[in-house]
């Protein structure tokens, strides 16, 4: 898993609230076994007029050019919600995301994405209405997320603090995904394992 200390990057809304997995990735589209590859489909029913993904909607802030190789998300309350997929955040990191800003998340959808490298990060929404009034009103608007600092510095320089957990914050910061942070205790696993009698091993 790539490791999250800090990242700047360009940023693009979806001015929404209940973003639901069905529409971060539609479930037609979950028939592959492996994790890339989805974020072609991402909100695909958003972002295109048909169903084969042939005629972009010009409408939609990911397909505008100011915004084209976005790197941050935001949004309103309660992003993934819905069925407990993981394939959202698959889609949301294969598309080049690193971080996602939004007032809430769905719990399952956080946890998800902290697994797989995506920080979710929580904001007031007067703080994160303030980021998309300056993204909107500044074409290539960076933001900057700090997940040593735990801040994230608007296009202004305006510097938000937010809070996760202590082992979240490890793991991403170290690259750490469940079978990552199982191998990192392999010496001692190894040594306990080798003391085991053998009936047990």
């Amino acid at each position: 898993m790539q490791a999250f200390t800090k990242h700047n990057g360009l940023a693009v809304m979806i001015d929404s609230a209940n973003v639901d997995t069905d529409q971060i990735i539609p479930k037609q589209f979950l028939s592959k076994v492996t994790r890339d590859g989805f974020g072609v489909h991402l909100f695909h029913d958003w972002r295109y007029l048909d169903d084969l993904g042939d005629e972009p909607n010009p409408a939609f802030s990911l397909n505008q050019v100011r915004f084209k190789g976005a790197s941050i998300l935001i949004s309103k309350e309660n992003f993934g919600c819905g069925s407990s997929r993981e394939h959202a955040p698959w889609a949301l990191a294969d598309f080049g995301f690193r971080a996602i800003i939004a007032p809430s998340f769905a719990d399952i959808f956080y946890g998800n994405s902290i697994n797989n490298g995506l920080l979710p990060v929580c904001l007031t929404s007067v703080e994160v209405q303030q980021l998309m009034d300056e993204v909107e009103a500044n074409e290539g608007a960076e933001i900057l997320v700090d997940l040593d600092a735990l801040t994230v510095t608007s296009p202004s320089g305006a510097v938000f603090k937010f809070t996760i957990a202590g082992s979240a914050r490890h793991n991403l910061l170290n690259g750490l995904d469940a079978i990552g942070l199982t191998l990192a205790y392999g010496e001692q696993i190894a040594s306990y394992e080798a003391q085991l009698p053998s009936w047990k091993a």
